[in-house]
């Protein structure tokens, strides 16, 4: 018998719980390109890595409003971390794609972790059993505190032209790991590049591309639920907005924190605070703020509601749920801006919050899938009656 999952407010009192330890070890987080052990620590002993795993595998299968506010709450403690618990969450939850054998396999471990990418930048070479998997695979997100990759690489007996690649379940440890992760932005989720060089992977854990984008489950249990029926791309975009979400949260709360007795230099304002200009770009910052909480909220509640009535998701709505993360993106990313320039010349040294918060959200905002410029523009050709330039919907 399953254990009773946490509810929603246990999750993110559990979450807010966790902020004081993310934010202590923000500046070792940068440094090292990674997270600490007593973050990882911390967080398997939180219980949210359950929160997308099948709760026959003693998971809680969260909905998405719930995992939105926990990882806003994540974010307000460091967005390294947020953003690899939203991978671990919306890659944990697409192993659900594949036969029971392989999640016999990958939910053996308690604090399961995986990671992947669905860039196919590798071969698949049929063998007996399986498949002779090798290529080189960059931006792999949490994977040096993963125990599972999802992996996409491209059949060569498939007929010239093939574009459907098949999704691999390997073990971390026997992939290759470049250290290449040097950016300005994200450091601690350590999105280090992967190389495959003749791995065998055998066929329980490969499955073909049209069966993944759409969500054609091999496990006969999982294929009941009606959250794994979701398009694999609208349940990854409503995990990434909480995250953009907790980061523009947490630029206002220290910006206000470091505002009472801060002079407004070379002028006649003794203090920030009794300056107009500071009072029109906190309230712009804080409406963008609640606007696009509001609206990961609304995208939530539609996905939840979706699966209620076991309702497929049309050619439109998948588009919409595209422009959604676009949007919030943009006004996260539009808060932090502001934010960041009101808040003076001291806000650079590495010990204010602000400028690394800054470097995160744009980083966040440059995903592929998140970008707003390119969602917006897919939204709007939907609009004016063009079919989507894109088959990741």
């Amino acid at each position: 018998m399953p254990t009773p999952a946490p509810s929603r407010e246990e999750l993110v009192e559990t979450a807010a719980k966790l902020v004081p330890l993310l934010r202590s070890r923000a500046l070792w987080i940068d440094e090292n390109r990674r997270l600490p052990p007593d973050v990882i620590e911390a967080i398997e002993a939180s219980g949210l890595l359950r929160m997308q795993v099948p709760n026959e595998y003693g998971g809680y299968e969260s909905d998405a409003r719930a995992f939105v506010d926990v990882l806003a709450e994540i974010a307000k403690g460091n967005s390294s971390v947020a953003f690899c618990l939203s991978i671990y969450a919306s890659l944990t939850w697409m192993v659900g794609l594949w036969p029971d054998e392989a999640l016999d396999e990958v939910f053996a471990e308690p604090h399961v972790r995986v990671t992947g990418t669905t860039a196919a930048s590798g071969t698949a070479t049929r063998v007996d059993g399986g498949y002779l998997i090798n290529g080189k695979w960059g931006f792999n997100s949490g994977i040096l505190h993963a125990h599972w990759k999802i992996t996409a690489a491209i059949p060569e007996e498939g007929p010239a032209g093939q574009s459907l690649p098949v999704f691999a379940l390997v073990p971390v440890s026997e992939l290759e790991i470049v250290d290449d992760w040097q950016t300005n932005g994200l450091q601690g989720s350590g999105s280090v590049t992967t190389v495959a060089k003749n791995l065998f992977v055998p066929d329980h854990r490969v499955i073909d591309g049209a069966d993944f984008y759409q969500n054609a489950s091999k496990s006969p249990v999982i294929a009941a639920k009606g959250g794994y029926r979701v398009p694999m791309l609208v349940t990854a975009t409503v995990m990434q907005t909480g995250q953009l979400i907790g980061a523009a949260k947490y630029a206002l709360s220290s910006f206000l924190e470091r505002l009472p007795g801060r002079p407004l230099t070379y002028t006649n304002y003794p203090s920030q605070q009794e300056a107009p200009a500071t009072h029109l770009q906190v309230g712009e910052a804080a409406l963008l703020i609640e606007d696009a909480e509001a609206r990961a909220h609304r995208f939530a509640d539609l996905l939840a509601e979706k699966i209620r009535r076991d309702e497929p998701w049309s050619q439109e709505e998948r588009v919409f749920s595209r422009v959604q993360i676009g949007w919030i993106a943009k006004q996260a990313k539009q808060a932090v801006e502001i934010l960041a320039s009101a808040s003076g010349g001291s806000s650079i040294f590495r010990s204010v919050p602000i400028t690394r918060i800054q470097r995160d959200v744009h980083a966040t905002s440059l995903h592929s899938l998140i970008t707003p410029g390119t969602n917006i523009e897919l939204y709007g050709r939907s609009l004016t009656g063009l079919e989507p330039n894109t088959v990741y919907l």
